[in-house]
């Protein structure tokens, strides 16, 4: 019993004093939202794009009027370009139509051909390299003004129609044979063959040059030259030397590229040629390797050598034709000049024959030296010896004696070309020459 009260005192007794207690934390409701609904997203995309500019600040009057003037001169800009883009866009669309049925009636690929003749407004005769000619109308855009007989066209891949006119009329193989830059070979290059050089200048410089000298001596001036001689004597490199010594156009053509594959084009390509060279002239033509359309004619069996033989005539034709060739030479090379056609070597057409012979002692030293200068040889080497040989050496042949010693003495890694380079060098390349096979190469 008298416990109970002691208990609850103690009880009592164990709070701390009200002064030692912290105050305990009332209740506090959360702070209410900053604003009420969903939050609201960036607008992206048109509705933006749209979005009039905010105009600050609005509270005045004037400010106010100034806002709306502002947005006003927006609207009337949004006006304009609508207005502007519904009136361009019919036409765009017309044009992209008529555009397409153009190019619906001229067809795709368009076959060339070539302008024959003009029969009215409207219609032509027309040809391709690969059938008969063909009677045509001519569509209502093309231009007639520059409608020409002769003259390349684009023709419709069905119906063969003129769909229109192609103006750069140069074959695209005439282009090519034009030498933009010159060679890097000059007169200086070559060994000996004083007399051709003389022969070449007289024949083909000077009347491009000095025209008044040949007329005031009361003759006309050669209108073509031969180079002709064995293989490896010089005759494509006086050829070079004389792309590098004169101003006038150089055009150069393989024999061989003035045969082709359809009928009529290599006498078609002649004709180009020479076309082109007049209207470049003063220029010089040279035809290298003209064994290759010049033969003797005979009776041809085949379509292809019948070809040839017509391509030679269109070359005799230009040569010593009807049309003056003017400031247009011609420089011809071959190795195999007996068989040739007479035509093609008579006077009127060429003109000089020069003729390379095989290098004499006095040219063997010189062409020696030429392709020596640039090479460190040694103290025993004697060149000597092989300029005196009873060998007939070419100009070419000599060349490779110098190039096969410099790799001789390369492979032994040593910077001085030896005379034992020089004979093995020698022995090496005449061998082949006689068509061996050198020792111990099959081993």
């Amino acid at each position: 019993m008298g416990q109970g009260p002691s208990g609850g005192l103690n009880r009592q007794g164990d709070r701390k004093p009200d002064g030692g207690d912290k105050k305990e934390k009332k209740f506090e409701p959360a702070a209410p939202p900053a604003r009420v609904g969903r939050k609201q997203r960036k607008q992206k995309g048109p509705e933006a794009a749209a979005r009039l500019p905010t105009v600050t600040p609005s509270t005045k009057c004037k400010l106010r009027l100034l806002k709306l003037e502002r947005i006003k001169d927006y609207l009337l800009m949004e006006e304009e370009f609508v207005a502007n883009q519904e009136r361009l866009k019919p036409q765009e669309e017309k044009a992209e139509e008529d555009r397409s049925k153009v190019d619906d009636l001229r067809g795709t690929p368009m076959s060339v051909g070539n302008l024959e003749e003009l029969i009215d407004e409207n219609h032509a005769i027309v040809s391709s390299s690969v059938g008969p000619e063909y009677y045509v109308g001519i569509l209502s855009f093309v231009d007639k003004d520059q409608l020409e007989p002769g003259c390349s066209i684009l023709m419709h891949n069905k119906v063969l129609s003129v769909v229109g006119i192609l103006q750069d009329e140069v074959d695209p193989m005439v282009s090519v044979m034009k030498v933009e830059k010159a060679p890097l070979e000059s007169y200086a290059d070559i060994g000996g063959l004083e007399a051709q050089i003389q022969e070449i200048k007289e024949a083909v410089e000077l009347p491009l040059t000095h025209p008044e000298l040949y007329e005031d001596i009361g003759i006309k001036p050669p209108k073509g030259v031969i180079l002709y001689g064995e293989p490896g004597t010089g005759k494509t490199l006086l050829a070079k030397a004389v792309a590098n010594s004169t101003s006038a156009t150089f055009l150069r053509v393989v024999g061989s590229e003035l045969i082709q594959k359809y009928l009529g084009d290599g006498p078609k390509l002649v004709r180009e040629l020479f076309r082109v060279a007049d209207d470049l002239s003063p220029s010089i033509v040279f035809i290298d390797e003209i064994d290759a359309v010049g033969t003797k004619r005979y009776d041809a069996n085949s379509g292809g050598e019948r070809e040839i033989q017509r391509t030679m005539l269109e070359l005799l034709n230009q040569l010593d034709g009807f049309d003056s060739r003017g400031d247009v030479k011609v420089i011809l090379a071959t190795n195999r000049i007996e068989s040739l056609d007479p035509a093609l070597l008579r006077p009127g057409r060429i003109d000089r024959k020069i003729e390379f012979p095989l290098p004499d002692i006095k040219t063997r030293r010189r062409i020696f030296q030429i392709h020596t200068s640039k090479m460190t040889l040694a103290e025993d080497v004697n060149l000597e010896e092989f300029v005196m040989t009873k060998d007939e050496f070419s100009g070419a042949d000599i060349k490779a004696i110098c190039t096969e010693a410099g790799l001789l003495a390369l492979r032994e890694r040593r910077m001085k070309v030896t005379h034992v380079d020089f004979k093995k060098a020698k022995e090496k390349v005449m061998f082949k020459k006689k068509e061996g096979v050198p020792e111990g190469l099959y081993m």
